[in-house]
C-alpha cells in the first residue's frame, strides 16, 4: 500500500466508476492480463513499480491458469534481470513466445541480450513501467531514461498513455511481434507509479476476443521454425567477414 505522502506525490488519481458488465476496475499494470494469455513462458525479477505484473503471472501459473492455447504458462523468477534476459533469449530460440516485466536499471541489464534478440528477429515482448534510472539519486518515479537507453538495440517501442491504452496495447504488442512473421521484439512502456498504479474502469478483452486477436498461425509457424532440434540444424551467432558484413 502507498503511504499518504506517496499518494500526495502522485497527485490526484482517477476514481473508478461503477463498472458495467464489460468493464473492470484495474490499475495500470493491466498489461499482465494479455501478457499471460498470449505467452508460452515468462521470466521475471521484481523491481518497483512493475512487480505487481510479475507477481500476478506467478500466481496464475501456480493456480494452473491457461493461456489462449490451453497451456499453463511457465513463469520463473530469476536471480537478476541479466538472468531474465538470458532465459528469455534461450526460450525464444527454442520456439516459445516469451514476455517479461521490468523497470529502470532492470531494463538496462537486458541490453546485451536485446541486441541479439532484435538481430535474430525473435518475438519478445517487454512490458515496462518506465522509471528514472538511478544516477545521482534513487527514485521510484518516472522519466523515460530507461526507454531511451534501449532505442538503439533494434526493438520497436509502443507507448501507452492511459490504463485503457495499457490493456489494449499489450495485446497489440504481442500481435505485432508475429505480424507477417516480422519477429520484431517490442518494448511496451507506460509511466511507472503515475500510470502503473492509477485505478480506472477499463474494458478488458475477454477470452474469446483474446483468442481471436492471438497470432495463432504465426505463433505455430514460429514454433515450427525456431524449435531447437537435431532434425532441423541451424547456425546462429556465426562470424562473418567484411565481404558479407558490409552488405
Amino acid at each position: 500500500m502507498l503511504s499518504n505522502s506517496s499518494r500526495a506525490a502522485l497527485g490526484p488519481q482517477r476514481r473508478c466508476a461503477s463498472p458495467s458488465p464489460r468493464t473492470r476496475c484495474v490499475d495500470g499494470n493491466a498489461a499482465e492480463q494479455a501478457a499471460y494469455a498470449l505467452s508460452d513462458c515468462s521470466f521475471v525479477f521484481p523491481i518497483t513499480p512493475s512487480t505487481a505484473m510479475a507477481h500476478a503471472s506467478e500466481e496464475w501459473s501456480a493456480a494452473g491458469r491457461t493461456n489462449v492455447w490451453g497451456r499453463r504458462v511457465l513463469v520463473r523468477q530469476m536471480q537478476s534481470e541479466a538472468g531474465v534476459a538470458g532465459a528469455l533469449h534461450g526460450a525464444l530460440r527454442a520456439g516459445a513466445l516469451a514476455s517479461t516485466f521490468t523497470s529502470s536499471q532492470g531494463l538496462l541489464l537486458m541490453v546485451p541480450n536485446l541486441y541479439k534478440i532484435a538481430g535474430e528477429s525473435l518475438p519478445l515482448v517487454v512490458h515496462l513501467a518506465a522509471r528514472a534510472l538511478s544516477a545521482q539519486t534513487v527514485t521510484i518515479f518516472p522519466d523515460h531514461s530507461d526507454v531511451y537507453a534501449v532505442r538503439q538495440t533494434g526493438v520497436a517501442v509502443l507507448s501507452s498513455h492511459s490504463v485503457q491504452d495499457v490493456a489494449d496495447l499489450s495485446v497489440v504488442a504481442r500481435a505485432s511481434t508475429a505480424a507477417v512473421n516480422s519477429g520484431t521484439p517490442f518494448v511496451h512502456f507506460f509511466e511507472g507509479m503515475q500510470l502503473s498504479h492509477e485505478m480506472a474502469s477499463v474494458e478488458l478483452p475477454g477470452p474469446d476476443e483474446l483468442s481471436a486477436l492471438a497470432p495463432t498461425a504465426a505463433a505455430e509457424e514460429f514454433r515450427r521454425r525456431a524449435a531447437l532440434s537435431p532434425a532441423r540444424p541451424t547456425a546462429t551467432g556465426v562470424v562473418v567477414g567484411r565481404d558479407t558484413f558490409w552488405q
